[in-house]
């Protein structure tokens, strides 16, 4: 039973003291400012932006970007717009509310000399008041078409957002640098896009019917949805490969070494698109791209499209494959969203426009169901090892077993609110706050789901059966497909009967539940704690340079000693450890991720507190920390004894014949 701190306690005591009658007997607030003080009242806000319908927009945009200033990270746009007989004030939206995203992400503050133009003469704007992303442009009588011109900066360095232009490559979304005009559903609005790119250079996107000249390629028009569904890769060090199936891997690099990988190693990919389509029975597709960069200069992404994906692993993740084999995960997670997200989506989440805010209730199986295909696929392929996929589950079993106490009071429906709410924003206690904890929290409810479906059907069906019926329907629409709650219900209970509707509001919509390991026990696999981190865990603490004590020490430390994140209610945060401190020494010895792991592991048999000389602000200062349970890191091992198969094994097994 964990202890309450003496102030909390003095003050739940001291509110436990007043008496009732002072709170009945409370009115209204009294106005200590007198009568006569000023009280402006609200005034209505008009929304003068016309709402959107579902009919074609005339004519066809036309966009061109000049994306060959690599030196200053600049993409040069030149938009012209149609506009309709009689319109006097032209609104332009550029897109907020980003698919992939799951909230109001839109680039407004990267948008720079915008210019509005027509005949020749400039126009006159003014950006809405209540909706920033909208600009009002003031069309002389008689005019048929206005020209935009603007510049959309990449930042340059990571402090000034994600950076997306390099010397070497650059990952152009339209939708960060493209304005649409109000009043209609986007995919009722036509444009053709062109983009100028360094010569010598290889451009690589999802879109149809490319022409090039020189350095600059254009497209056949198409509407604006899938535009801004299709981006581009483009680089100096460029390699496609042909998977089969009508999917191509189109890798871009820092160094034209970085593409070397090895036969081998891309079978796993052609793997990878086999799994994807017996898993699903169906795709929705006519053609896919994997748009992937190995780089350390290009800024990290991992965003689902209908017909490619944007990915970004470590410059060696080819060339030492075993060694970044826990940085393997992020293309079979965005392929699945081929099928989970872009066709099948939440019917809360889907929207006509980028203007209209997205719900996002439903991303624990848009996001949960995926992250839970994305390990499976990931094994069933080789694209990463069983062994490291294991060590993912281990992780993730780990942060709800021990890791999260914030689990008491949020449950996981309500962290679908966290895109919006935080943004992925580092957090002063993250396992106190949560954060998008339906992707993983997600996936294990959803091996328990897999489980209950095998134990109850002897084996006969799974999760991949669901996947057929909820997924895998209308071979070959790639539009978008809606649901909601209940057709997830209806679609288990066609797939094995059982109380899922319960199921899932008890996991999901539920705080304070036990941790959600019933579907590894379920599989014949059991949560353990070694001296020694497991395989994938390994491999990311070796590549960031950080030292993981979370379920020792409680606490996250990065390459330069600094704490980076501590555990509620652990041995640090008791010892009042934060964020940001310096970690100089352990025991009287000069800090190192080894220092500190060989005097946690001395303590174990030791009754002295551990000590930490430590640095926070101006100040030094000598903080013992009194824990003495040894280095603990989070395994999978079957329950088992023996080399028979088990459940999990059974799941993670190829499902076609590997070449």
């Amino acid at each position: 039973m964990k202890t309450i701190s003496r102030t909390l306690a003095i003050a739940l005591l001291s509110t436990a003291l007043v008496p009732a009658a002072a709170f009945a007997q409370s009115g209204p607030a009294v106005d200590q400012r007198g009568p006569a003080a000023s009280a402006p009242q609200a005034a209505a806000i008009t929304d003068t932006i016309p709402a959107e319908v579902d009919a074609p927009y005339p004519g066809t945009l036309m966009l061109d970007i000049d994306a060959t200033d690599v030196n200053r990270g600049l993409y040069r746009v030149t938009e012209t717009i149609p506009v309709k007989p009689g319109t006097t004030d032209l609104v332009l939206l550029l897109p907020k509310w980003l698919p992939g995203n799951h909230a109001p992400e839109g680039a407004a503050n990267l948008l720079n000399d915008i210019r509005f133009s027509a005949g020749g003469q400039p126009l006159t704007w003014k950006r809405d008041p209540v909706d920033v992303f909208a600009f009002h442009v003031a069309v002389p009588a008689g005019t048929s078409e206005v020209t935009a011109r603007f510049i959309h900066t990449s930042p340059i360095t990571g402090s000034e957002g994600r950076v997306t232009m390099t010397r070497e490559m650059l990952n152009l979304q339209w939708e960060k640098m493209s304005l649409y005009p109000a009043g209609h559903y986007v995919r009722q609005i036509a444009i053709k896009p062109a983009v100028t790119v360094p010569a010598g250079w290889t451009v690589y996107t999802a879109l149809d019917g490319k022409a090039q000249s020189g350095n600059r390629l254009t497209w056949d028009a198409t509407r604006y949805d899938t535009l801004v569904d299709s981006p581009i890769f483009a680089g100096l060090y460029a390699q496609r490969t042909d998977l089969g199936h009508g999917v191509s891997m189109d890798a871009i690099a820092d160094k034209p070494e970085l593409l070397a990988i090895k036969p081998e190693k891309m079978q796993t990919y052609r793997n990878l698109v086999s799994e994807a389509l017996a898993t699903f029975g169906a795709r929705h597709f006519d053609h896919y791209d994997f748009l992937l960069a190995l780089t350390d200069r290009m800024g990290g992404i991992g965003l689902e499209h209908h017909r490619s994906s944007e990915n970004q692993m470590e410059p060696k993740s080819w060339t030492d494959w075993d060694k970044m084999d826990w940085d393997h995960n992020v293309i079979p997670h965005e392929f699945t969203h081929s099928w989970d997200g872009k066709y099948r989506r939440p019917a809360d989440l889907w929207t006509p426009d980028y203007r209209t805010p997205m719900q996002n209730s439903l991303l624990w199986v848009y996001e949960g169901q995926t992250q839970f295909w994305g390990y499976v696929l990931a094994a069933r392929s080789g694209v990463q090892s069983k062994d490291t996929v294991l060590g993912q589950w281990a992780n993730a079993a780990a942060t709800y077993a021990e890791g999260q106490p914030g689990r008491a009071w949020r449950d996981v429906e309500d962290t679908t609110n966290d895109p919006i709410i935080n943004k992925r924003k580092p957090l002063p206690y993250g396992s106190l706050t949560r954060s998008e904890d339906y992707y993983v929290e997600g996936a294990l409810v959803w091996l328990e789901a897999d489980q209950i479906i095998r134990e109850g059907t002897r084996g006969a069906r799974g999760l991949d059966d669901f996947a057929k019926a909820f997924f895998g329907v209308r071979d070959g629409d790639w539009g978008e497909l809606t649901y909601d709650f209940d057709e997830v219900v209806r679609t288990l209970n066609g797939v094995y009967p059982y109380d899922w509707a319960t199921f899932l509001t008890t996991r999901i919509k539920t705080p304070g539940q036990p941790a959600p390991l019933n579907g590894i026990a379920k599989a014949g696999y059991k949560l353990v704690w070694k001296d020694t981190p497991n395989p994938y865990e390994a491999g990311r603490m070796a590549d960031g340079k950080n030292t993981n004590l979370t379920y020792s020490l409680g606490m996250n430390i990065d390459k330069d000693g600094k704490i980076a994140g501590t555990l509620w209610d652990g041995p640090a945060f008791n010892a009042g450890l934060v964020n940001g401190t310096k970690i100089v020494a352990v025991n009287g010895i000069a800090y190192d991720g080894d220092a500190i792991k060989a005097a946690v592991a001395a303590a174990r048999t030791g009754k002295d507190p551990i000590q930490l000389l430590v640095q926070r602000g101006d100040r030094f200062l000598t903080v013992p920390v009194d824990y003495h349970g040894g280095l603990r890191f989070p395994w999978l091992e079957k329950a088992t004894p023996g080399t028979a198969p088990n459940g999990l094994d059974r799941l993670l097994a190829p499902r076609t014949k590997a070449k």
